[in-house]
């Protein structure tokens, strides 16, 4: 859709017609076709975290064998009934029959333990295997509602265990489908309304987000289906925020463009022409250095970040394509009508020329709105220039103390029973297990050790604090395990029954055993991963390195959070590095993308920090994933550089033109509107993550939202133009339009000097326009006619479209 750049030269009426039509057809069969797949995404999703960690960590390891020595791959629950007092016969035998009818639900494995009861007497607990394979959350559900039935009132009862919470979390993402996209939909809508003032607009702008979001879920689906990437509930959460805010930032872009170029009076194909050209190369630049940023998420060692980076990277990569593909369709059949009622007229799109002078008593023309030099960002610019030292050092000393916030983060992990924001039944019947039972009692700890390492391994784990009892999986043993102790250096086993029952020997595969070791703590606690990194320990020192394997629910908990930490470490500084060369190549300048990485360093500070404050003090929350501060960072500065494009390519674009200072500041003036647009939108998307209860989306929802508007009100409005300002031509070093500064610099004072501001001398442009900008209009005049009577052809003086400016042209440039 690359348009003519010939005014004289337009495509015919039915190509001017068709080209729109036809792109817009492709979309709608995109949309159409991948619209139904948001219904399916469970059938290709899983939530198990085991799946996720790398292939060598121990607790994969052994996650793979445990069907060697279990019968099947499982993942165990556990009922837990409790009474006021000690329970009777009656209820006990009640409690087996449910035990009975709990072997028989449709998923259920072979071998669920009949009702064991506490020491006290007041509780009993009913192990149950479920097949790992297939959708355990339907089957915990169905467990749920049976054991609620046959439970006798006096009683209390909950599911809870690893399947437990599994499936509370599930439940958890339930909303992502439907409410996720409603919330965000209807947020972006309210925004844009009130933005752009027209009920048309808002529309086209989301369908482009919502298109863009359909054909991409059509292309992940299938990726997961061919198991090329790993879908989760929280991947796939953060895809559908990221595709609708991403999205609709680059129509925002693009729809700025049209609109300045519509109120120039520029008809419907001529504007989507100079528009397209415009938007082209921020929004390919932006959406390309986010992909590059995501992507660096390959580098991760857990495969759910992995499986982030290309999923996010294809959201956004259609979020650009629609934005430079179907919004210009759509906007080149409606044109004008698009903005009803408030369409831009011919003199209302309008950048003041002299942005260094004080705003003074608001004019005739300026009150008719022929002149918007009094408007919000003018000001904004004025500002900026006359305090520019100023501003960027007070707001860089206040994102600085809010950075020192940070020293409260807590991202080491969270307990399993904590994920869930609300209401959670396996939190509850855990806590009950706690009360009468060890509290690890169905999430045990399972070692892989050689046969003859057996008595070895058993000495560990008994002398480990936090172990309550050691078992042996025995496929001879009626419950499928056998007792272990450790006799004049040998293994003894032993399993319940008459005299004279002969003992169990342990199932072995490939020359090794399960140890079972059942802990006294819950599962997800401190206390528990301390137990487990003990075990580890002790094992290496008694059998070497990578003898023994340990695994379990805890053991995951541990691999999945060291791993996560070890990826912040990485991942971290190479987003730093890909972001910082991308800019280097798009500004052709070494000094500004350093700056505008540093900022985007700060801004990011800042807002872990206010956030670590608020999840600690003001919403209790318990603490957060190691992988919490890595997707911050990587969508605060992959996004927050999308602003620094979109601001920095205009200036630079305005600064060829006019010089490095009125550059900054004209650009500041023609991007505030739609940075301020997009960053209200990408914050309102995220924050719509907050409708999920689940505790990691709601610290993203927050972080991001939070950034964003950081960014969009401090940073790129006062920060990075002022920094930008005070340094002038400095700014593009070494780059050309740096050496055509310097040389072009004119040793007279700045209009900023000249009205008491505090920005060193100003610099000017290459062309004679900026040179006479110190100069009174009538010696400016002077000096072009002088040198046209010298036959002298000033190369600079000349219009932005190439042609030679005339006399009369040149003077009324001077006098707008």
């Amino acid at each position: 859709m690359h348009p003519s750049r010939s005014s004289g030269r337009q495509p015919s009426r039915w190509l001017r017609i068709g080209i729109p039509v036809l792109l817009i057809l492709v979309w709608l069969v995109g949309g159409s076709v991948g619209g139904p797949y948001f219904g399916k995404v469970d059938e290709v999703s899983t939530n198990d975290q085991s799946s996720f960690l790398p292939e060598s960590a121990d607790a994969t390891r052994v996650s793979e064998r445990l069907p060697d020595f279990l019968g099947g791959r499982i993942i165990p629950a556990v009922v837990v009934v409790t009474g006021d007092e000690a329970l009777d016969e009656r209820q006990l035998a009640d409690l087996q029959t449910l035990a009975d009818d709990i072997s028989e639900v449709p998923g259920v494995l072979d071998g669920v333990s009949p009702p064991i009861p506490s020491e006290d007497g007041e509780a009993v607990q009913i192990f149950v295997p479920i097949e790992a394979e297939g959708e355990s959350p339907p089957i915990v559900e169905e467990l749920r509602t049976l054991v609620q039935e046959e439970v006798p009132d006096d009683l209390q009862a909950w599911v809870t265990g690893p399947a437990g919470f599994t499936a509370d979390l599930v439940e958890g993402f339930l909303g992502i489908d439907g409410l996720l996209l409603l919330v965000a939909l209807m947020a972006v809508f309210v925004i844009l309304v009130i933005v752009y003032r027209s009920p048309l607009l808002p529309i086209l702008v989301l369908m482009t987000s919502l298109f863009a979001l359909c054909v991409a879920l059509l292309t992940v689906w299938w990726l997961a289906y061919a198991e090329i990437v790993v879908l989760n509930g929280q991947v796939q959460g953060i895809l559908f925020i990221l595709v609708i805010g991403a999205a609709t930032d680059y129509a925002l872009l693009y729809v700025a463009r049209f609109r300045e170029a519509i109120g120039t009076g520029a008809g419907r194909w001529e504007a989507t022409a100079r528009a397209w050209r415009g938007a082209f190369e921020p929004i390919v630049a932006s959406g390309g250095t986010v992909i590059a940023g995501l992507l660096c998420l390959l580098l991760s060692d857990l495969a759910t970040n992995r499986a982030l980076g290309p999923i996010a990277s294809i959201g956004i990569a259609f979020s650009v394509l629609s934005a430079l593909t179907f919004l210009p369709a759509l906007l080149a059949i409606f044109g004008k009508a698009a903005f009803w009622p408030f369409i831009p007229k011919q003199g209302t799109i309008f950048i003041p020329d002299d942005l260094t002078q004080p705003v003074g008593r608001a004019s005739a023309s300026r009150r008719s709105g022929a002149d918007p030099g009094g408007g919000f960002w003018p000001r904004q610019a004025r500002f900026v220039a006359r305090r520019a030292r100023r501003v960027w050092i007070i707001s860089s000393l206040v994102l600085l103390v809010a950075a020192f916030g940070v020293l409260q983060l807590k991202a080491d992990g969270v307990p399993s029973g904590d994920l869930v924001l609300g209401a959670s039944e396996a939190r509850d019947g855990q806590e009950a297990l706690a009360e009468h039972f060890p509290a690890g009692s169905g999430s045990p700890v399972y070692v892989l050790v050689p046969e003859e390492d057996v008595a070895a391994a058993v000495e560990v784990l008994e002398g480990t604090a936090g172990i309550e009892s050691v078992v042996v999986a025995s496929e001879d043993s009626p419950t499928g395990q056998a007792s272990v102790t450790v006799e004049d250096g040998e293994a003894v086993y032993s399993s319940p029954g008459p005299p004279g029952t002969a003992a169990p020997t342990p199932t072995t595969a490939d020359g090794d055993v399960l140890l079972v070791g059942t802990l006294a703590d819950a599962a997800d606690s401190v206390a528990a991963a301390q137990t487990v990194r003990d075990v580890r320990s002790g094992l290496t020192g008694a059998l070497g390195d990578g003898t023994a394997l340990v695994g379990g629910v805890t053991a995951v908990d541990i691999d999945s959070n060291d791993t996560s930490i070890r990826d912040r470490a990485v991942i971290i500084p190479v987003v730093l590095l890909v972001i910082l060369l991308i800019l280097m190549m798009l500004l052709r300048a070494i000094l500004a993308p350093v700056l505008l990485i540093l900022s985007v360093i700060l801004s990011f500070g800042a807002a872990l920090g206010v956030s670590a404050v608020v999840f600690n003090n003001v919403l209790g929350f318990p603490g957060a994933d190691p992988a919490v501060p890595l997707y911050g960072f990587v969508f605060l500065v992959a996004l927050g550089v999308d602003y620094n494009i979109f601001l920095m390519s205009r200036v630079r674009e305005e600064s060829l033109a006019h010089g490095t200072r009125p550059g900054i500041l004209r650009g500041l003036v023609a991007t505030g509107g739609v940075i301020t647009s997009a960053g209200l939108v990408l914050a309102a998307t995220f924050a719509a993550l907050g409708v999920i209860p689940i505790l990691f989306l709601a610290q993203i929802a927050f972080i991001v939202a939070f950034g964003v508007l950081l960014d969009t009100f401090v940073v790129r409005s006062l920060l990075v133009p002022a920094v930008s300002y005070d340094v002038g031509p400095a700014i593009w070093w070494p780059s050309r339009l740096w050496r055509k500064g310097i040389e072009a610099t004119d040793a007279a004072p700045s209009a900023v000097e000249r009205a008491g501001g505090e920005t060193p001398g100003d610099d000017a442009s290459p062309s004679v326009v900026q040179r006479a900008g110190d100069e009174t209009p009538g010696d400016a005049v002077r000096s072009v006619v002088e040198r046209a009577q010298r036959d002298e052809t000033p190369s600079e003086l000349v219009g932005q479209d190439g042609r030679p400016l005339t006399r009369a042209e040149y003077r009324r440039t001077l006098d707008s």
